[in-house]
């Protein structure tokens, strides 16, 4: 499985980014999805998550209510709706997913998700 995120760039404070995760290789093994993030200086942290039917949802406490996450089974993406960012918010967001071969749920620890993206960065200027 492979993962491609995709959509940062330069956005300014208060404004909206989305951000997309196009999946490839054996999609069937996928079972939840996830966001994180890593700003300069800091460690990688959890944004959200999805589960594989897309009927739950976890958030981190500073995106709830600001971003959304979805996915399209059908075209095996999932994506980040970002919206009212905040310069705090600048960081190299990865893509990430959950095997089903260790089906857990939804998980805010980047362990459990094997399948990983390469990093896409959003910048929110003041």
């Amino acid at each position: 499985v492979q993962l491609q995120a995709s959509g940062g760039g330069l956005v300014q404070a208060g404004g909206s980014l989305r951000l997309s995760c196009a999946a490839s290789g054996r999609t069937s093994s996928i079972f939840a999805m996830g966001w994180f993030r890593q700003a300069p200086g800091n460690g990688r942290e959890f944004v959200a998550a999805i589960s594989r039917r897309g009927e739950r949802t976890l958030y981190a406490d500073f995106v709830k209510g600001r971003f959304i996450i979805s996915r399209d089974n059908n075209k095996d993406t999932a994506d980040l709706q970002m919206n009212s960012v905040k310069p705090e918010d600048t960081a190299v967001y990865y893509c990430a997913a959950v095997s089903s071969r260790r089906p857990v749920v939804l998980s805010t620890a980047w362990d459990e998700y094997v399948y990983r993206g390469q990093g896409t960065l959003v910048t929110v200027s003041s």
